[in-house]
């Protein structure tokens, strides 16, 4: 039996052969070190506009509702709109809250009326960062509208139920008992 196979079938698996050895022989692209100067100063600028987008968004929010409220330093907005004349809430203490809590877009997400009042350690982590800061300048009685940026929420994750990630939340809150 003779062998049918010709020259350009020699040719072609030649170069076919020639090619997988120098592909192999590449180099994969450099991963970016994550520690580089460059790489830093481009997630601070992301970083930079992804706050200042989510500033303008909640201004804006305030703006159309036309409330009067404070910032604190952590980019938290707040407004006591009822004031009690119970105790003053403090770090350690037990606080009993009735609230709703909602986004930007008028979603309503979570509320005491149907999950019960919130009871947490002030101080102790638990519940968001942004609503424990809160309640720190609330007494018993007090009523109030937090508006927490996503950095004082759930940030870049939600919680996987009903915020989205990088949700802004709004929570009108009662604070009816410490404990």
């Amino acid at each position: 039996m003779k062998n049918n196979i010709t020259i350009p079938a020699y040719l072609f698996l030649g170069l076919l052969l020639s090619s997988l050895v120098f592909s192999c022989n590449e180099r994969p692209a450099p991963k970016p070190n994550p520690n580089s100067k460059e790489l830093k100063e481009t997630m601070m600028k992301v970083n930079k506009n992804l706050v200042e987008s989510e500033n303008r968004d909640i201004e804006q929010y305030i703006k159309r509702y036309g409330w009067e409220m404070k910032e604190t330093g952590t980019g938290l907005r707040y407004m006591i709109y009822k004031h009690g004349v119970g105790e003053k809430a403090a770090f350690g203490k037990i606080a009993k809250l009735n609230y709703k809590v909602g986004l930007l877009d008028g979603t309503q997400c979570y509320s005491s009326d149907e999950n019960g009042p919130k009871v947490f350690r002030i101080g102790k982590g638990g519940v968001e960062s942004g609503l424990e800061e809160g309640v720190l300048f609330l007494h018993v009685g007090d009523r109030a509208k937090f508006i927490l940026p996503s950095h004082l929420a759930f940030g870049l994750v939600g919680d996987s139920k009903k915020i989205p990630a990088k949700a802004v939340l709004v929570y009108d809150i009662e604070l009816i008992e410490l404990k």
